[in-house]
């Protein structure tokens, strides 16, 4: 049984991008989850300054406790501008400060979506690129467009193709964690 950790990188209380993590999340059977809402992890703004004043914050060090012992992470990015949210970005630099290596042999399944036809995919190819700098290697990606036409709160993915490749990234991902 692997231990599996998944969140969005949005700190919205109303993120789609958490919703289509903890539909996948429900998905998975035979696993250890943990469901993280990163509202609940309330960073400042990376800066070098703050850092060597003040170290680093419980709220970080938790969060880093988290994805420590997780043999693969479920993450889901939104995307402002056809970029990383600037709350993800700014996760990852603390992350990185903390522990350049903080996603050694970390398998990942890499998502994202949005309320537009490209589902924010974008960010989903910056992320892929980035996470692998710290040790990640992304198994699977899924990007679901046009979420308020695509997924149902109670039903999870309406559309059939996408359900499809949806549950075929996702079992690819359980195959390789």
């Amino acid at each position: 049984m692997a231990d599996i950790v998944a969140f969005a990188g949005s700190n919205s209380s109303t993120s789609i991008n958490y919703k289509l993590v903890r539909y996948t999340v429900s998905l998975v059977e035979k696993h250890q989850n943990r469901l993280l809402n990163m509202v609940d992890y309330n960073l400042p703004m990376f800066s070098e300054d703050l850092e060597r004043e003040k170290g680093y914050s419980d709220v970080l060090v938790d969060l880093m406790e988290q994805i420590k012992p997780a043999d693969g992470l479920i993450i889901s990015v939104n995307e402002h501008n056809s970029s990383p949210s600037a709350y993800f970005k700014n996760v990852i630099d603390w992350l990185s400060r903390l522990d350049k290596d903080f996603l050694l042999h970390k398998k990942v399944f890499l998502m994202s979506t949005s309320r537009g036809k490209r589902g924010a995919s974008s960010s989903l190819g910056i992320i892929k690129a980035i996470l692998p700098r710290f040790g990640a290697e992304v198994v699977a990606t899924f990007s679901l467009p046009s979420f308020n036409h695509t997924f149902n709160e109670s039903k999870g993915i309406t559309d059939a193709e996408l359900s499809e490749e949806h549950n075929k990234a996702l079992e690819l991902f359980l195959s390789k964690i």
